[in-house]
């Protein structure tokens, strides 16, 4: 049964107080038979009910190792998927609402990534020569394609070991589906820009002619993240200028000229534990998503630790925010009732293979 108007209408109405009543009531009626994971881009009415918070595969880490029969993901689709992969066959994952997506996920689809690498076996072997590196937000049949390639996943953390790995195995690796993190990585690791090409998927043969491809190291897949693509250079500039004592930190999906004049580049938990660790009286500047910088600013104001979101324009992840407490409250209630609804389900064929390229990022990363 997926989300619809109908079985959400009692819902809508609620005022805060009693949507948080009643989550915590069913909460409390499920007990170790539910945890509910919170994602550092959730917004703070859904993330204060969260039994574990942080970056999407270490929350799917921790619910694999608690007794619960019910995970519920409170950030997007494909980070449920990691969790059902991830999970015992036991464990049910579930996301509040089967719209909450990854834009920059849905720009690298199978059928892409499969005519890609099609495409590349008329100019060379890809399966001799190139390294398929998919990114952890990603689809599952894109890490089961990894999986099959002789590929892997990697994580805005793990990045520079998992390429450092690929290169091990093979002289290219295509890299997908976000661009900037690809490119930050690996000219943090001594590779040049002019060796690291972007296939757009939308052109024949990526829009890279015969001789690109061959000199290439990295071929970088043209997606992104809509929140850490709209911070600019600029945007520093601007800043520091009013306050020239501002420490920049940035995620890696950013830009590589945002990341090049940032003093920090780092995940999620990375710019979480660097800023909190600030000393009172610092000033950061975040290029990161919204709710997480609203959140670090509120919680440091008593350090006197000062936070600034990097856009002067509102910039949250869309699609995480559709998880609300609503959907959270109907999610909660179905299951007190008996009823499963919006599973997320992996087929076992391509969870087996996906497994198979996440064991590889985790045999790295150790």
């Amino acid at each position: 049964m997926g989300t619809t108007a109908a079985a959400l209408q009692g819902y809508t109405q609620l005022e805060q107080d009693e949507l948080d009543a009643r989550i915590r009531a069913a909460k409390q009626t499920l007990g170790e038979r539910l945890v509910i994971l919170g994602h550092h881009y959730q917004r703070e009415e859904v993330f204060r009910h969260a039994d574990y918070t942080g970056d999407s595969l270490k929350l799917s880490r921790q619910a694999a190792q608690t007794p619960a029969e019910y995970i519920v993901f409170c950030g997007v689709h494909f980070m449920a998927e990691v969790a059902d992969i991830m999970s015992s066959a036991q464990q049910i994952a579930i996301l509040p609402d089967l719209n909450a997506g990854c834009s920059m996920a849905d720009m690298a689809d199978l059928d892409k990534v499969e005519d890609a690498w099609q495409e590349l076996s008329a100019i060379l072997d890809p399966d001799e020569l190139v390294t398929p590196v998919t990114y952890i937000n990603s689809a599952a049949d894109l890490k089961a394609f990894c999986g099959r390639h002789g590929g892997i996943v990697c994580t805005s953390t793990n990045a520079p070991r998992v390429l450092e790995w690929a290169f091990g195995q093979r002289e290219k690796v295509l890299f997908f589906p976000d661009q900037h993190l690809g490119r930050n990585t690996g000219y943090d690791m001594g590779i040049p820009l002019d060796e690291m090409v972007v296939w757009d998927f939308n052109q024949p043969m990526g829009g890279l002619s015969r001789q690109q491809i061959k000199q290439a190291r990295m071929i970088l897949w043209n997606g992104f993240c809509s929140v850490h693509q709209m911070f600019r250079p600029e945007h520093i500039d601007q800043y520091k200028k009013r306050y020239p004592e501002t420490r920049v930190i940035a995620h890696p999906e950013c830009r590589f000229e945002v990341c090049q004049k940032s003093d920090y580049v780092g995940s999620t938990e990375y710019i979480l534990n660097t800023v909190s660790s600030g000393d009172p009286g610092s000033r950061w500047l975040v290029g990161t998503e919204l709710n997480m910088v609203s959140r670090l600013q509120q919680q440091l104001k008593s350090r006197d630790i000062a936070v600034q979101f990097m856009s002067p324009m509102v910039c949250m992840c869309s699609t995480m925010f559709r998880i609300d407490p609503q959907h959270l409250l109907w999610t909660l209630e179905s299951l007190v009732a008996g009823e499963v609804v919006n599973r997320i389900e992996v087929a076992a064929g391509e969870s087996e293979q996906a497994r198979v390229a996440l064991n590889r990022m985790f045999d790295v990363s150790a």
